[in-house]
């Protein structure tokens, strides 16, 4: 095991809150930019489809990893 920095964005275990809680902030925004995309592809007359369900399997993803992440600054406590 070395003590190098992680460079792996998915796995934020040496980051301190501060870093996570940046990585939030643009993991949020990315998000609505996401959601936005998704409302204005399918407020169009002919919505195409594929890329809908592609965003939104993006914004799937990225909710997986603000869940990760937020419960990294407040794990589930067991009493």
């Amino acid at each position: 095991m070395t003590d190098e920095p992680s460079t792996n964005d998915d796995d934020p275990s040496d980051e301190s809150d501060l870093a996570i809680e940046r990585r939030l902030s643009i993991l949020r925004e990315e998000h609505q930019d996401l959601d936005a995309a998704v409302q204005a592809l399918e407020e169009r007359p002919q919505p195409d489809m594929l890329q809908i369900a592609r965003l939104k399997k993006k914004k799937l993803a990225l909710r997986d990893k603000i869940g990760r992440l937020e419960d990294m600054l407040m794990p589930d406590i067991i009493a």
